[in-house]
């Protein structure tokens, strides 16, 4: 038995095989030509003979209507090897940005789960991502489904699972992308944060909703520049990878008394560097000591470290 802890577990009651799944060899994307709401209503007709393991709504909801130890009825001959994704949309959609995070998010979870290759694939005895229409007549003869927008889409849902696979689920460098049924203290517990610190960083506030597809700021992102470490900081005379960076950017700009280097070490060279520089910026004679000032800091633009 498998389910996806990030999609909302929706399951249906009939048009699954159970404990049909023969193997997994990835994931095949499809579009509804509907609504996430009808597909999910659809589904449990008995008419329909059709489902789907996993629908995204096209503002970020992602339904589970079939275990993945069973048989989704999705692309006919395709349906015993291959996990299946119902996008919400029409033929000739693109998917939305939301759609591709989760999608992303499914692609990654069964690489995990069960080895698939976060990698695009337009063979049905392939492996990775593939879609709907690359299984010709054999997988019902749905050569529309997805269309071309949502195809040209595939790699970036690759891209995204990728990030995902690297950085945990649901999670890419300093952000996270809330899925159905997250909330602030259980993405907290997961990333290891206190979520009032998630709060904080993006400006939640009581009675503190998120919604599904909402991208979280997890961290506060690193600098570009290295910010001022204070006047008096330099005449206790450092060692730091903050005087290399600095005398780096002196000699770019033309200010250099440095007979080797710069090194990590400040020196008598790097306050006669920096005394250059304060001429360079037209300051008055008193302030060209070679001790730097902040103004002076923050116009050299030394890189972060």
């Amino acid at each position: 038995m498998a389910r996806f802890s990030g999609a909302k577990w929706r399951p249906i009651p009939r048009n699954y095989t159970k404990g049909g799944q023969k193997s997994v060899r990835g994931v095949v994307i499809h579009i509804m030509d509907g609504t996430l709401a009808g597909t999910d209503s659809w589904f449990r007709n008995s008419a329909a003979r059709a489902s789907s393991h996993f629908g995204t709504g096209r503002n970020g909801g992602l339904y589970q209507w079939v275990d993945t130890a069973d048989r989704a009825w999705a692309q006919a001959g395709g349906n015993t090897d291959w996990l299946s994704i119902e996008n919400e949309g029409r033929g000739g959609d693109s998917l939305t940005s939301a759609q591709l995070d989760r999608c992303a998010e499914v692609l990654a979870w069964a690489h995990k789960v069960y080895g698939v290759p976060l990698s695009l694939t337009v063979s049905t005895t392939g492996r990775g991502l593939g879609y709907h229409g690359m299984g010709g007549s054999a997988w019902g003869g749905h050569p529309n489904c997805p269309g071309s927008k949502v195809i040209a889409q595939l790699p970036e849902i690759v891209k995204r699972a990728k990030a995902l696979a690297g950085a945990g689920s649901g999670s890419a460098g300093n952000t996270y992308t809330v899925a159905s049924g997250d909330t602030l203290s259980g993405i907290g517990a997961k990333l290891g944060i206190r979520w009032q610190n998630l709060a904080s960083l993006n400006g939640i506030k009581a009675p503190y909703i998120i919604r599904p597809g909402q991208r979280l700021t997890t961290s506060k992102p690193k600098p570009k520049y290295q910010p001022f470490p204070g006047a008096d900081w330099f005449k206790k005379n450092p060692r730091s990878a903050i005087v290399t960076a600095m005398g780096k950017r002196l000699v770019a700009e033309g200010c250099s008394a440095y007979r080797s280097g710069p090194g990590p070490q400040w020196t008598n060279a790097d306050r006669e560097s920096f005394r250059k520089w304060q001429r360079k910026l037209g300051d008055a004679p008193v302030y060209c000591d070679g001790w730097p000032g902040k103004k002076q800091w923050d116009a050299l633009k030394v890189p972060h470290v």
